[in-house]
């Protein structure tokens, strides 16, 4: 597709403050914090057409559009938001924010602690799904939005979309859950936890207070993306884009690079690490870790899921092994014990668990056909 026609432009990212404290789920407080934040669109006289996009691990608030001056950085969901686009700008008020603990300028270990006039670092309390929906809330009544006509998100964005539904019933008309899952599985928690002992374990971590050494942990955040990178994509997609080919021709039957494979994790991991914040990486996959809501009900997701209001679309991919179609399908039984709206679509892709970001054409015709529905 052509974003250049149909993009929002340029945007310019906002900040808001919060000065009421945010105490979070695992006990800690945050005295006072900041989020980052885009919106693309105009929001109605009613106030009923405000869309949340929440992100994933790496994600942040530029979900559409381009930076002026900058072409080329383009919001990393620009193919799916925009005018007559699936979630289409011209009928819908779109809100990206960036999450706290977040390394985009929303509150987190590289801003500065009030208490010690130093960045938080290792001290910035842990975070999870539920307390970024509270602060998504707060925002909401910032900008005077009642009510989501609905919240979407990709992987961990779908189960913040999710906790939405649960948390603020009363707040959000529809619950886009896209390529995500009720909670990791034990495999799942696994290659996050692999991912952190290699930032861990990098002599530059410092505890988490590498800023104070002007150091960042580089090599283990490399190795933590390429781990990452590895479940993101399918064995389909890998054998067609990269196959055994190899780099320069000829075996060198040393430790360098010899497969094409090799070379482009090396260069994503390289990449990852230039922008990424290691404690922010940390922070992220522990609240995929945590996210169960049906821990409280004895693990009967029904249960959990009884509290929702919100009609529902749940998206999965043929080929997606980290976030599998069967653990949509629970979602989609648990909405259906209830009694609640749910439309489910099982997209067959060759791309694995990044399918949720590329410009399929099935999946948007899915997503446009379900925005096209939503009655303001």
């Amino acid at each position: 597709m052509d974003t250049s026609s149909n993009s929002v432009g340029a945007v310019q990212p906002q900040r808001v403050r919060f000065d009421t404290p945010l105490t979070l789920a695992g006990g800690g407080v945050l005295p006072a914090f900041e989020l980052v934040y885009e919106t693309y669109g105009e929001l109605n006289a009613a106030r009923s057409n405000a869309v949340l996009v929440c992100h994933a691990l790496s994600g942040n608030h530029h979900v559409a559009g381009h930076y002026a001056g900058e072409p080329k950085n383009l919001g990393w969901w620009d193919n799916l938001v925009g005018p007559g686009k699936p979630l289409d700008t011209r009928k819908f008020f779109v809100v990206g924010v960036n999450n706290l603990g977040g390394c985009y300028g929303s509150t987190g270990p590289v801003t500065v602690n009030p208490a010690s006039g130093r960045p938080w670092g290792a001290d910035f309390p842990v975070v999870v799904v539920e307390d970024w929906v509270a602060a998504q809330a707060r925002l909401a009544d910032r900008l005077g939005i009642d009510a989501w006509a609905a919240v979407i998100g990709g992987s961990l964005g779908g189960m913040q979309a999710m906790q939405w539904a649960l948390e603020y019933p009363e707040r959000i008309r529809h619950a886009l859950v896209i390529a995500s899952a009720p909670k990791l599985t034990a495999q799942n928690i696994a290659f996050n936890e692999v991912a952190r002992q290699a930032i861990l374990s990098d002599p530059d971590f410092h505890g988490g207070h590498y800023y104070e050494h002007g150091v960042v942990p580089a090599r283990g955040l490399r190795l933590a993306r390429m781990i990452g990178h590895i479940t993101y994509l399918s064995d389909d997609q890998m054998a067609e884009k990269f196959g055994r080919r190899l780099r320069q021709g000829d075996l060198k039957f040393s430790y360098d690079v010899d497969f094409e494979i090799e070379s482009y994790l090396r260069y994503q991991g390289d990449k990852f690490a230039g922008y990424f914040d290691a404690n922010t990486y940390l922070i992220t996959t522990k609240a995929l870790d945590y996210f169960d809501p049906a821990r409280d009900y004895g693990g009967n997701l029904a249960a959990a899921l009884a509290r929702a209001r919100a009609d529902f679309l749940v998206v999965s991919f043929s080929t997606d092994w980290r976030f599998a179609p069967e653990r949509s399908r629970e979602i989609v039984y648990g909405l259906v014990h209830n009694g609640l709206g749910v439309s489910y679509a099982e997209i067959e892709c060759s791309a694995g668990h990044d399918s949720f970001l590329l410009d399929d054409p099935h999946y948007h015709a899915v997503m446009r056909a379900y925005f096209e529905g939503i009655r303001l």
